[in-house]
């Protein structure tokens, strides 16, 4: 008869160990492979609305780059790349203040300053390869954040439904609504993993990218001070807090400096733009003109609609109780939104970033079935299409 095998005590009670750290590396390839549904489910849609808006300018004999990034804000970006900001706030013939380019903020025309280093390449040129590569990070980030808060597939029509708004040919435009909401969709995702620093830094550079930063720079500052009343995390909210506003708060230092006073980028908004914030109340004023008089223009029924929508986007949004920097980055957005008098045919356009709002939708969209998706999703996009290229062709003013 066979001895009893015995084991030895120490063997039997010893810990397995721990799997070996991922580098950074294959961490970073295994987060692309889950995120590369959603990106690619972007570019799908976003090709179509550009083919679309294509065909449409070779019918009338108008080059799609120019349409792109040749005008309007782009022209003021491709200025500051070219020759650089106003020296002073420009003065017309009437002795009235001109719109400045010195209401643009840095960060945009910088990353297109270095992409035209590359031999060949253009400003226009540049300012597109910017914008998308932009849009790609900003829907990586959007994705993420959907995973984080509801699913996989939250995520990825998270994403879509960004790629689908009204405005979203935008998005591709050499403007900086891409470059603000990869930033602040990588930042908010920051806070949400309670990554400080890194909220911080992308908070500031954000800052550098559009004055809704203000926005962002809360959502990061009232994080920071709960963490802080919490005895969390140490000293890392401390410093994300104290860096998240040096990037906005820098540029409005620098161009006050430049033209000799205090308040020089809000005067040259008021006096040159003829833009402010009066609370709503140029808004209401818009808003009810639109509503009560004939013989509009599509564009300021389909902002109108975008503002309310907005709205009831933010109440669905609150009911799901999302954690406190995706509440504190919504709200604020949307009272700079409502608040800012001047610029009101903009006021769609300036949606692009509150891509937060879009969670309720995508929520809801993830519990339909697949063909109610497909259907959705698809009306959504030749709707966008279409709507892009109105815009482009037909509006008048800025898209």
């Amino acid at each position: 008869m066979a001895a009893p095998t015995t084991v030895d005590s120490d063997a039997r009670t010893a810990p397995a160990e721990p799997p070996p750290a991922r580098s950074w590396r294959d961490r970073a390839r295994s987060a692309g492979s889950a995120a590369a549904p959603a990106i690619l489910g972007y570019l799908v849609v976003r090709c179509v609305g550009i083919l679309f808006l294509w065909v449409m300018a070779h019918r009338q004999g108008t080059d799609l780059s120019w349409l792109l990034a040749g005008r309007f804000d782009a022209t003021a970006y491709r200025k500051i790349v070219d020759v650089g900001y106003d020296p002073a706030i420009p003065v017309g013939v009437d002795g009235s203040l001109r719109p400045s380019n010195l209401a643009f903020f840095p960060l945009f025309p910088a990353l297109t300053q270095v992409v035209t280093w590359v031999p060949t390449v253009g400003s226009l040129g540049a300012a597109l390869v910017v914008s998308w590569l932009s849009a790609i990070a900003a829907a990586w980030g959007i994705y993420a954040i959907g995973v984080r808060l509801w699913s996989q597939t939250t995520g990825i029509l998270l994403v879509i439904l960004w790629g689908v708004l009204p405005h979203a040919l935008v998005e591709n435009m050499g403007y900086s609504e891409s470059l603000f909401t990869a930033l602040a969709a990588w930042s908010l995702y920051a806070l949400l993993r309670e990554r400080w620093l890194t909220a911080g830094v992308l908070c500031l550079l954000a800052g550098l990218t559009r004055p809704v930063a203000v926005a962002l720079i809360a959502a990061v500052g009232i994080s920071a001070i709960v963490a802080i009343v919490r005895r969390r995390d140490g000293w890392r909210p401390w410093v994300a807090g104290a860096i998240a506003p040096i990037g906005y708060l820098g540029f409005l230092a620098w161009v006050g400096a430049r033209l000799g006073r205090w308040d020089g980028y809000f005067y040259m908004q008021r006096e040159g733009w003829r833009v402010s914030f009066d609370g709503g109340a140029d808004t209401v004023r818009t808003f009810a003109k639109v509503l009560t008089q004939t013989n509009q223009q599509l564009e300021l029924y389909v902002i109108v609609f975008s503002v309310f929508a907005a709205v009831v986007l933010l109440a669905l949004l609150l009911a799901q109780r999302p954690p406190l920097p995706i509440v504190v980055y919504t709200v604020v957005m949307l009272v700079f939104l409502a608040g800012a008098a001047g610029g009101q045919q903009g006021k769609a356009r300036y949606l692009i970033p509150v891509f937060t709002l879009l969670l309720p939708l995508a929520a809801g969209l993830t519990k339909a079935l697949n063909s109610t998706k497909v259907i959705v999703l698809v009306a959504l996009t030749l709707g966008s299409a279409w709507y892009g290229t109105y815009l482009t062709l037909v509006w008048k003013w800025s898209p």
